[in-house]
């Protein structure tokens, strides 16, 4: 019978992985270092950072300033100057992201509601960080602001603004992080598998007797689609206990519509992995087709940046991307509980990538095969 034969042919492909060390240490390796590496050392957020302080005024909001800042849990050290030049050798040895200058007049400025004299020299080499320590600062002196004489005159009529922050009301980064994981890992590992499969059959002189075997060439797709697809799945469920239990990430979505969705990307990237895996003769050709497919695809997700920010004419490109798709489904579901419309929405496009990638993985098998 068929079934019986691609039974054997899974089972065969299952083994070959398990068996094999590299295998495991694919299957093992990334899939540990990513959850730590991104988990908790690979944020976006800016912390403990260090400035240096010139105060160069006598009166009191200066010490105030320069106390606010010490203060600071946003701020690691805190280096006291007097000289300007110590300032800006600071940034050029990369010793400060921030330098800050409080002027002679300062305080009476300040006080009298007049423009106060402050410079903040920042370190554009790390444009991301500047920006953000900037913010920062001019929190710090906004609120000193608002406790002068002259503020809290202003502030008795100004229109208060308070923020609130939905599906995230902490900011807490690892909910952010942890379930685009979820999507990366299954990325990467369902990419490599995939496109090692056929390569390795090649490299080990099998692939002549997968050629006359009783398989026909869809059972032998599908054959080599389906231990991706479980060995995927199995990562997500790992990743999924672990946003849930270590995390502590809301799940306030469906399980149901998340796994049914994951098939049909898990899917669409073994049909990539497939088609790479036809195309390459060594498993070495075929790591580095996974590669070059994998770093493009992250950095064209939204994974670290919105896709609204990219040029123009790169974001059509990102319309054939499986894992930008996913991305939504995974945080939406965690973080949003969006509806099955929007989830079938996001599927759609993994199914005709699906179809599209495993169309032409089928299409170039069969022309190795004649």
């Amino acid at each position: 019978m068929w079934w019986s034969r691609l039974i054997a042919l899974v089972l065969k492909e299952l083994l070959t992985v398990l068996r094999d060390p590299r295998g495991r240490t694919i299957l093992i390796g990334p899939p540990i270092v990513q959850l730590v590496v991104f988990s908790y050392a690979a944020t976006l957020e800016v912390r403990n950072v260090d400035v240096m302080l010139l105060n160069r005024d006598a009166g009191h909001w200066g010490e105030e300033l320069t106390a606010r800042i010490a203060g600071s849990p946003r701020f690691r050290h805190v280096m006291l100057t007097d000289n300007p030049q110590a300032a800006r050798e600071a940034i050029d040895r990369q010793k400060v992201t921030a330098a800050i200058t409080v002027g002679t007049e300062f305080s009476r400025n300040i006080e009298a509601g007049k423009p106060a004299d402050l410079q903040i020299l920042l370190d554009g080499r790390r444009s991301n960080a500047a920006q953000i320590v900037a913010g920062y600062i001019n929190q710090i002196v906004l609120g000193l602001a608002a406790e002068t004489p002259s503020g809290a005159r202003k502030v008795a009529t100004a229109i208060e603004t308070v923020p609130r922050y939905w599906f995230n009301p902490n900011l807490i980064y690892q909910w952010f992080m942890v379930p685009n994981l979820i999507a990366n890992i299954a990325l990467l590992i369902g990419l490599i598998v995939t496109a090692l499969s056929i390569a390795r059959e090649r490299e080990l002189g099998t692939f002549d007797q997968l050629m006359v075997s009783p398989l026909r060439t869809h059972e032998i797709l599908i054959g080599k689609l389906t231990p991706p697809i479980l060995i995927g799945l199995f990562h997500m469920t790992v990743y999924v206990l672990a946003a849930v239990f270590v995390f502590a990430v809301p799940l306030r979505g469906s399980l149901f519509l998340l796994y049914a969705s994951s098939l049909f990307y898990l899917a669409s990237i073994a049909g990539v992995g497939l088609f790479i895996s036809a195309l390459s003769m060594t498993q070495q050709q075929a790591i580095l087709g996974a590669f070059l497919f994998l770093v493009p695809a992250t950095l064209l997700s939204g994974f670290a940046t919105p896709i609204e920010n990219m040029p123009s004419w790169l974001q059509p490109v990102t319309a054939i991307n499986p894992l930008r798709y996913f991305l939504v489904i995974v945080k939406g579901i965690f973080l949003k509980d969006i509806p099955i419309s929007e989830v079938l929405r996001q599927t759609a496009p993994l199914l005709v990538i699906a179809t599209v990638t495993l169309g032409a993985a089928s299409w170039l098998f069969r022309r190795r095969l004649e």
